[in-house]
């Protein structure tokens, strides 16, 4: 999902409905946290099938899930799912649950506080049940229905964090994975997209009936379908799997030319990261709340982004990025949020790098470290792996994105350039379609680089602040020697870190030092008087640096 914040030059739209700029942080007018913060133990949804029916005369929508579940746990009395129902005596939005089976026999079940209870007779582990959920109502979030920027009537999913739960019965957390399929039936003008590969698409009169399947299991916040009047172009197949673009007709042009950039991302992630992870990628013009939502497969950006003529580059590389990091590989849980926002961020930059330049990096990373140093003023205890939060949406913040791709950056010069490659390569192989933690990932790069990596990731993901560092120097004539004092000016207690030091003469080199404690003085070879003295000269450090030359 991309931060409402682009870049390189222009505010994100897709947030400006529900969210404001406070300083440094969002206020979003976000759903209230949900009943179930973490998935139910003992069981572990293999797939879902879901039979949904829209409509043009009514918001209300028809629905059958068959959801098939694997219990490991004797101690289980139901089996549970996330389905939000009418709010108290109101039944103008949420989902009514009308008729329950369990391998095909009706079964009882309670549907209260948004989570419906199901216990099949004979309830044991190591036994998997198919549950068949019918239901009908009015979503009021997760699926939203309404028009787009030309007045024509949309349907679109838009489910993170923990929003699938108000159309579709999921444990709504993104650590239970499962394969996902969307029969939709629809009025025949529409077009449906959703994860996976298209298995069939019919009209019959006025009806449509369009079937998408993903066999690749994911996390209920990436499960989605789009219905509207599209035109799909198919740009391009890169490695096999088709680049599509979808757009209203009336932005054919701009849309076609802007999403039509996806071909070489996808390459250059596909050539570096492995082999991308599903049948087909499909770049969608949508009604999403955020300037671009990574659903796997078919992701979703902002309407005005699409249709505005600018170029959205950054913004495709960091969903398509997703599609390996967040999607295929995904967070353990929600403070680990940083492994899929910042890993989309910072190979945002990295595919610039490729495709403009090292200047255009360069000025991308030091943007996002302006955005970061700005953070900590508002918020200096709050580390990179943040647990002090009550609801996910808390966490969207510069910390995951910018932060994450400046510790993801650090690690990068840490470990040597090849390395960080093959690393991000053995994370995507060890984890791939599962799970993982930052410490998953900490092992996977000590495993590669041979490294003991944990003071490096106990000082940057589990520590709030920067580094603030103030320097001097003076030159010693006799010695033919500049002597360098660093401190550390920040309240909080000194970081660990490399500095580099650029010193112009009648040459230009770069020495590193490194620092251990509040204070330091070095001693570089200098042959003659220098002209200037130059703190992190190549961007490579999380800090803030002042430099002058001592009277």
């Amino acid at each position: 999902m991309s931060f409402p914040f682009r870049f390189l030059g222009r505010l994100s739209l897709g947030l400006l409905a529900t969210c404001v700029v406070l300083g440094t942080s969002l206020s979003c007018a976000q759903p209230a946290p949900g009943p179930a913060a973490r998935p139910q133990p003992g069981i572990d949804v293999q797939d879902y099938d879901f039979h949904l029916t829209l409509s043009d005369t009514t918001d209300r929508i028809e629905g059958r899930a068959r959801v098939r579940v694997n219990v490991t746990s004797d101690t289980l009395s139901a089996i549970r799912l996330d389905l939000v129902g009418p709010p108290g005596s109101s039944e103008e939005t949420g989902m009514r649950v009308s008729a329950v089976r369990a391998d095909g026999d009706s079964v009882a079940y309670t549907h209260t506080n948004d989570i419906l209870h199901v216990p099949p007779n004979g309830l044991s582990a190591n036994r998997t049940y198919t549950l068949s959920v019918d239901y009908a109502g009015v979503p009021a979030d997760g699926l939203i229905i309404g028009t787009n920027r030309h007045g024509d009537r949309t349907f679109f999913g838009d489910n993170w964090p923990n929003r699938a739960r108000h159309w579709l019965p999921v444990v709504d957390h993104l650590a239970d994975k499962a394969t996902v399929e969307f029969r939709v039936t629809a009025p025949a003008k529409y077009e449906v997209v959703s994860n996976g590969a298209l298995v069939s698409d019919s009209t019959s009169g006025d009806v449509r009936v369009t079937h998408w399947r993903s066999d690749v299991p994911l996390p209920p916040k990436v499960m989605i379908i789009g219905v509207a009047d599209f035109v799909v172009d198919t740009v391009a197949t890169v490695g096999g799997v088709p680049v599509q673009s979808w757009v209203y007709p009336e932005d054919r042009g701009p849309g076609f030319k802007d999403l039509g950039q996806a071909p070489p991302i996808l390459q250059f992630f596909a050539e570096n990261l492995g082999p991308y992870p599903y049948e087909k990628l499909a770049n969608v013009q949508s009604a999403t709340r955020y300037g671009g939502m990574e659903n796997a497969a078919a992701i979703f950006y902002s309407e005005q982004a699409v249709a505005d003529g600018e170029d959205d580059t950054p913004l495709l590389a960091h969903e398509i990025a997703h599609q390996w990091y967040g999607n295929t590989v995904t967070e353990a849980d929600w403070p680990h949020l940083w492994l899929s926002e910042g890993f989309a961020t910072y190979l945002t930059g990295l595919y610039l790098e490729h495709a403009r330049g090292e200047s255009a990096f360069t000025t991308y990373m030091s943007e996002a470290r302006m955005r970061v140093v700005r953070f900590h003023e508002g918020k200096p205890n709050t580390p990179l792996v943040d647990t002090t939060y009550s609801d996910p949406n808390e966490l969207l913040n510069t910390n995951p994105y910018q932060k994450g791709a400046w510790v993801l950056h650090m690690l990068r010069h840490e470990v040597g350039i090849d390395t960080f490659w093959a690393g991000l390569q053995a994370y995507y192989d060890r984890y791939r379609n599962q799970n993982a933690s930052t410490h998953d990932f900490r092992r996977v790069m000590e495993d590669v680089s041979g490294l003991d990596l944990q003071a490096f990731f106990d000082q940057w993901t589990r520590r709030a602040g920067h580094p603030v560092i103030d320097g001097s120097w003076r030159y010693d004539a006799e010695a033919n020697e500049c002597v360098l004092s660093l401190r550390q000016t920040q309240e909080e207690a000194p970081f660990r870190v490399p500095v580099d030091v650029q010193v112009s003469a009648e040459t230009t080199r770069t020495t590193t030092v490194f620092m251990d404690g509040r204070t330091m003085e070095a001693r570089i070879d200098c042959s003659a008087a220098p002209s200037a003295v130059t703190l992190d000269p190549n961007t490579r450090l999380l800090g803030e640096f002042s430099m002058s030359r001592a009277e």
